[in-house]
Formats: structure tokens, sequence, C-alpha cells
């Protein structure tokens, strides 16, 4: 039995993955393709009275328990 011919060769399938290729690598090099955000991120305000970290009763347990 004869199988029916398919429409996507190997030749056509190269072409296509090279075109993509190509068309990744132009789109990287254009200017002004990528916008950089070149703001740095706003650090929160340390608290007045400390705050943070707290040794609590539940931090000592920890403590406890993690003793070896």
């Amino acid at each position: 039995m004869s199988q029916p011919k398919s429409k996507l060769s190997r030749r056509t399938l190269f072409a296509g993955a090279g075109t993509a290729g190509a068309i990744a690598a132009a789109a990287s090099l254009l200017p002004g393709a990528v916008q950089e955000n070149t703001s740095e991120p706003q650090a929160n305000p340390a608290p007045e009275k400390g705050g943070g970290y707290q040794l609590t009763e539940h931090v000592k347990r920890y403590y406890k328990s993690a003793l070896i």
C-alpha cells in the first residue's frame, strides 16, 4: 500500500525553524522593544518602636524543640 504524501517536508520544517529564529533574533535587537524598569523598588520604612522579630513563647518553644 502506498502512504499518502505529507505536505510537510524536512526542507519546509527547517526553513520555518530558520525563519522563526531569524525573527526572534531581529526582535531582540530592536531598540526599545523591551522597556526596562529603571526605578528601584521603594524600601519600607523601619518601624519606630523596633518591630519585626519578637521573642514570644511560641518562638521559645520552637528553639527549645530544635536543640539537639
